[in-house]
Order: C-alpha cells, then structure tokens, then sequence
C-alpha cells in the first residue's frame, strides 16, 4: 500500500472516530435532557428515546472498539450485550406503552422534548450520512451497520417529535404511547439482527 494510501486510510480513520465520538457526545447530552423531559411531561415516548439513546452509546462504544483494532471475539460479545438491552427496552416499553393507552394517561406538553428531538432528528440523519460515506471508502462494514443504526435513530426521533406535537397541537394523548410502540419495533428489529448474525 501506497504512503498515499496510507495517509488516506489514516485520514478516513480518523473521521469515523470523529463521528463515533460525536455520537456518544450527543447520546450522553441526550440521555440527561430527555430524562429531564420525560419526568416532567410524563412521557413514554421521551422515556423510551433516553434509554434508546444510552443503547446507542453502546453501539458507538463498539464501532470505536473495532476500529482500534479490537478482537472479533471481544465485538460479538459486546454486541450481544447490546442485543440484550434491545430486548429489555422492548419489553420495557411494550408493557409501559400498553398500561398508558388502557388507562387513558395524558402526557403534558414538553416544549424541551419538541425541540430536543428535532434537533436531534437532524444531527443524526447528518451523523448517519457521514458515516455511510466513511465506512463505505474505508470498505468497513461495522461503520456502515452501525451508520444505519444512527439512520433509525433519527427516525425514531421524527416519530417521537410527531408523538410529541401531535399531543401538545390536538390533545391527542395516545400518540405519545403509540411512538413509544415505534421504538419497540425499532429495538426488536435490532435485536433480532444482531442475535441471527446480521450485524
């Protein structure tokens, strides 16, 4: 391989850890922000999207790990933890989710949670894209998945900030607990993927 080559690999390295850490930045910010929020609208959706966001501090945890250099065996077993946590907030959500819709329980506006959210609908869409680009020249395939991963973490955010308007515009109180159903689709798909190998 070519000095040039060299120091572009380097270069590109470099810029995926930039972004893995960038990543765990805003997660970190996110997990306090959103629990903030959360607590004072009583909200299932920002409940969910804060324990989406420390799952995602794993993630990102791992990519940084492979990246290093990190042994294939040590990145399985990191990222079955990261499938366990999946199925636990699941099944944290699911149940919490269905209690909300059967009572009737209102959450109350959470002007922080709109705009926590859109900000970082955008920040990750931005995040994903970058890595998607960097994972594909470095020929990477941990950095392109876990790209995907930020991807629907966007997502989910668009669909909590739609849970979120939606009750504080029209009082419609069960599209916060139908959000907090979306991330548990989100958070089986994963788990299952990383459990079959797909990671």
């Amino acid at each position: 391989m070519s000095s040039l080559n060299e120091t572009s690999r380097d270069a590109l390295l470099r810029r995926g850890f930039a972004l893995e850490y960038a990543t765990l930045g805003w997660n970190v910010a996110g997990i306090v922000v959103l629990a903030v929020a959360a607590l004072a609208a009583k909200s299932v959706a920002l409940a969910g999207f804060g324990l989406d966001s420390l799952i995602e501090i794993g993630a990102s945890t791992v990519v940084v790990w492979e990246l290093s250099g990190s042994g294939e065996d040590r990145r399985r077993r990191a990222l079955r933890l990261i499938g366990g946590a999946f199925v636990l907030l699941a099944l944290y959500l699911l149940v919490q989710s269905s209690v909300v819709l059967a009572a009737g329980f209102h959450a109350r506006h959470s002007t922080l949670g709109i705009v926590w959210t859109a900000v970082t609908a955008a920040v990750m869409f931005a995040l994903a894209l970058g890595k998607a680009k960097t994972g594909a020249a470095l020929d990477n395939p941990v950095l392109r998945t876990e790209g995907r991963v930020t991807m629907v973490d966007g997502i989910l955010a668009a669909a909590v900030l739609l849970g979120l308007v939606l009750n504080s515009a029209f009082g419609a109180w069960w599209a916060d607990p139908l959000a907090g159903l979306v991330v548990v689709f989100y958070a089986v798909r994963e788990a299952k993927e990383i459990f079959s190998g797909d990671h």
